[in-house]
This record gives structure tokens, sequence and C-alpha cells, in this order.
């Protein structure tokens, strides 16, 4: 079966289409993952997940490494098994977990040695702990381990941290090619640092391409430095990277990032930004996000989205989904992620056949223009 395998199908100015081919199943780009930090999609269960259009999600290497551990996954038989998924998962790296949520205790060419924001228990995450730790989860695609730095560090920190993720890039490759078994049905993918500086974007994409990966993540943005200046990034980052490979660009996003970043050239995202937003009471729709705990939606007896088509929107109304987010109830945080979920899919569907038809600029002037207009 085939290992790894990305075709485009059309093209429409920058914007692609096409299939990421894995033996757990195909991958439609542009693609949306959403993210399982801890094994789990919050509030829906794998099934929803599926049924919402989503043909992969996104595990975190830095959560499951301190709990419940990979070598215990891997003894229950997989991340796969152990979340009751069996479509493809794609695992970060760790590095920008151990960068914004612990304790760092010192960063060098080994690795980062920290502390656990659980337990205070101290680790070292380098590149060959880092690809061990998703290859023990079973992921279809790896990450390699990189050093991610905010935009407003001084520049020779920026320059050191994309020189060392050159380096940590060659180590992560070399780990995974010892996969043996699992390196014969995974993936690996580089990461593009450089943060908004062109000349160092350029010589990181230059080293990765040298080194090789199966595909390439554009790296250090939705970091802060606000969308502007990523979109500014966007025009020269990905056009960096090799055109028959997929481009990834982590983190992102809200759905007129996705919708930009698309049009520069991107295939795939993932951002916790609909689960997360779903338990605090904002739904994504054509029009625009709502704040669903605002007190005009009281009495609504209007669905969540008109003509969304999601199970949500099709058994329940505003004012009850309004309720259930005002008193606290879990079923508010389940019915608000299942729609926002299948607004993102219905989203990368809509740019997926947009660019089949080569209408892609008009499909997304449309959608912004509404989706903005609040």
């Amino acid at each position: 079966m085939t290992r790894f395998a990305f075709t485009i199908s059309a093209t429409d100015g920058a914007a692609r289409t096409g299939a990421i081919t894995m033996q757990r199943g195909e991958i439609r780009t542009p693609a949306f993952m959403p993210v399982g930090t801890a094994a789990t999609v919050k509030a829906i269960k794998p099934e929803g997940v599926r049924a919402s259009g989503a043909d992969i999600l996104l595990g975190n290497t830095y959560h499951l490494m301190l709990r419940p551990g990979a070598e215990r996954v891997a003894k229950l038989g997989g991340l796969h098994k152990f979340m009751n998924w069996d479509r493809p998962i794609l695992t970060d790296s760790g590095g920008y977990q151990v960068m914004s949520l612990s304790e760092l205790t010192k960063v060098t060419d080994e690795g980062v040695s920290f502390k656990s924001h659980l337990d205070g228990s101290r680790h070292l995450l380098s590149p060959e702990r880092s690809i061990e730790v998703q290859r023990l989860l079973g992921s279809d695609i790896i990450m390699q381990f990189d050093e991610l730095v905010r935009p407003d560090v001084p520049e020779p920190k920026q320059r050191e941290a994309m020189e060392r993720s050159i380096r940590w890039a060659r180590r992560s490759r070399d780990e995974f090619d010892r996969g043996g078994e699992h390196a014969a049905r995974a993936a690996i993918f580089g990461i593009q640092q450089g943060v908004l500086d062109e000349g160092m974007r350029k010589a990181s994409a230059d080293a990765l391409i040298d080194i090789g990966f199966d595909g390439y993540a554009v790296g250090g943005l939705a970091v802060g430095e606000g969308q502007q200046a990523m979109l500014a990034c966007l025009d020269f980052a990905p056009g960096q990277l090799p055109a028959d490979k997929p481009r990834y660009l982590m983190g992102v996003g809200k759905p007129d990032d996705i919708v930009e970043a698309v049009r520069r050239g991107i295939d795939m995202f993932d951002c916790v930004l609909p689960t997360r937003s779903g338990r605090t009471g904002q739904a994504f729709t054509a029009d625009g996000p709502i704040n669903i705990r605002n007190a005009k939606f009281a009495e609504d007896e209007a669905p969540i989205e008109a003509d969304c088509g999601c199970p949500s929107c099709a058994d329940y109304s505003r004012a009850y989904v309004h309720h259930l987010v005002r008193s606290g109830e879990i079923l508010g945080s389940m019915l608000m992620t299942e729609h926002n979920l299948w607004f993102y899919q219905r989203l990368m569907q809509g740019l997926r056949d947009a660019i089949s038809e080569r209408r892609f600029e008009d499909h997304a002037k449309a959608f912004l223009d509404q989706y903005r207009k609040r």
C-alpha cells in the first residue's frame, strides 16, 4: 500500500486542491485538522469528528508524553486504538508547548530541558525523543522537532533558533529513518522557521529541502504577529517550499485566515479555535462569529446557523443552546463544538470545490465580504 503520496488535481492562481494518500486513508486538501490535544477532540466523540467531514486530526506530543505517557499508549495499542480514530493522525513535535507552557531550564543543541506544567517533574525533549514519542503513539504524519521564537525577540535570537531548528531537522529525519516498520508506513514533515524575515525563511527552506521531507510546514506564525504581518510572510514563505509537496500552516486559524492562506498556496491547517470557541459560546457562521450567550438569543427559535446541515442546527434552537451555555451545561459545549467543526469542514469543502472549478477568487471574495460584514 502507498506510504505517502501527494497529488494536486487543480490549481487556481496559487491555490491548489488535491489529496494526500496514506495507508489509513485519503486526506483531501486544503484540509483542516481538528485538534485532539490529549487524545480527544474536546466535547465531541471521534465519530462526530468524522461525521463533520474531517479526514485527519492532530495529537500533541508534549501533552501525551506527560500524560498518560507515550509508552503506555503504545502498550495499549497506539493512539488510533486508544482514542478510537481509524483515520490519519498528525502529531506535532511538542516544541511549541515546551516553549509556552513549561518552566524552561535550558535550551541547547541537545534539546530542551524543562519542568512539567503538571507536576514539576524534569524532562529533556530532544529531536530524538520527540520522534520516538511520536513513533510510540503511532503517528501517521510526524513533525520534526524545532525551536519556536516569537517575532518580538531580537534578530540574533531569531537567527539562532532558525539555525538550531535546521540542525534538529537533520537529527529528526535521521531518527525517523531509524523507525523500521513505522517509518515504512508513516511520513515526516520539516518545519520552516525564520519568523517574518524573508532571507531567514529562504535559508531555512533551502536547508530543509536539502535534507528531504515528505511535506513542509510554515512554522512560527500565529504567535501574536497579527494577521497583516502573517499574510505578508505568507506572500513569500510558501513559494520557498517545494510545489509538489504539501504545505502546512501550523496553528491557523480563523476562517478568514484560512481563506487568505489557501489563496497563497497553503494545503493544511490546524487550530483549537473551533472547539475552544464552541466551549466558550462563540459560534462560527457564514455571516461571521456570534456569541450565543448574548441576551438577544434567549428566545430565538432559529438554528445556530440557517442552512448549516449539522445535527446541532437540525435539532436545536439558538434559544436552547443559549440556555445550555449560560447554565454551564456540558451539552451546550457539545452542540456548539459540533456546529463549529461542521462549519470549518464546510469551509474547506467550499474552497476545494471553488479551486476545482477555477472560481476561487470569486468564491473567496464572496466569503470574506459576507464573513467580515459584521
